[in-house]
């Protein structure tokens, strides 16, 4: 005589309110809700009916109390029978015990609905986006948005650093834009702000850095390269370029790029380029590449206005 539990549905204990479909020797992974009538299990043994309490009574004679002990004990056995049959266990035969721990793929969700995959809405790999500012600059190819820089500004940079040749503990990179809002002064002449920037640009690029080091040696020497009125997104701004010498390494070329910002109410902009002399530097042309290429957001081509036509 087999002990075993014939297949059917079985409450899945790892899966409350679901049942598991045992084939007579292994739960599969076949799953289902709960039916409201449960399916038809080996029959267990009918229980007695409840016996009232009235006539539990121990003072009426012994055949009275016989027979209440006795369906009393084919209530014992009938409870016995029915767990034995429930939990797989009759005898040493093997049966559904305890549903397995089962874990729900993750495809497999109550709404079917896919993981989101891919950048953030919004988050376009080729653009730095600065919304407090209203613009966008094209991030060139080989060049990477930090995650998170020491001066905490919006920044891009080429990929990959190298020791800086001043020896400190510090990491240079060869090309590196910021885009940030003038700090609060008494002028909004773009020219003024551009002259007195760029100097403060040349120092944090190549001269001291935030914490006191001098990854470059210090700056020995500049030279003035250009300076001149210059489109920004359709906007009157202006441009100063330094060449600047540096006690360690071939130095490099800054430049300060100053414009009324596109929203709110058009506090200038500082933008700020940084590029390594030497043939590991990027090339210089590439500043005013990317300056031509601000934008507003949301605009994909500058659609003109106040000093769309001022050459640089």
């Amino acid at each position: 005589m087999s002990n075993a539990t014939p297949p059917g549905w079985y409450p899945d204990a790892a899966t409350p309110g679901s049942e598991r479909w045992w084939d007579g020797a292994a739960w599969t992974a076949h799953l289902r809700p709960t039916a409201p009538v449960a399916p038809v299990p080996p029959a267990p043994t009918a229980p007695a009916p409840p016996v009232p309490a009235a006539t539990v009574r121990y003072g009426s004679g012994s055949g009275r109390r016989t027979a209440v002990l006795a369906a009393a004990g084919l209530l014992v056995v009938g409870a016995a029978v029915a767990a034995a049959v429930l939990l797989g266990r009759d005898g040493d035969g093997p049966g559904p015990s305890a549903a397995p721990a089962t874990s729900v793929p993750p495809t497999a969700t109550a709404t079917g609905t896919p993981s989101p995959t891919g950048p953030p809405a919004g988050d376009d790999a080729k653009l730095l986006v600065d919304q407090l500012n209203g613009i966008t600059l094209p991030i060139p190819d080989g060049w990477e948005k930090p995650g998170r820089t020491v001066d905490q500004v919006l920044t891009m940079r080429t990929v990959g650093s190298y020791d800086c040749p001043g020896g400190t503990s510090a990491f240079c990179y060869h090309g590196t834009v910021t885009s940030r809002t003038a700090n609060a002064t008494d002028t909004t002449s773009v020219r003024e702000l551009a002259e007195r920037d760029i100097a403060t640009a040349a120092d944090a690029a190549y001269g001291e850095n935030l914490v006191g080091d001098r990854p470059h040696g210090g700056i020995v020497s500049h030279q003035r390269l250009a300076s001149a009125q210059v489109a920004v997104a359709g906007r009157a701004g202006y441009q100063v370029r330094w060449r600047v010498r540096t006690g360690k390494g071939p130095g490099g070329y800054v430049q300060s790029l100053v414009f009324p910002s596109t929203v709110g109410s058009e506090a200038p902009v500082i933008v700020r380029y940084a590029f390594d002399a030497g043939p590991d530097g990027p090339p210089l042309a590439l500043m005013d590449t990317l300056t031509r290429g601000i934008r507003p957001v949301g605009d994909s081509v500058t659609s003109g206005g106040v000093g769309s036509s001022i050459g640089p």
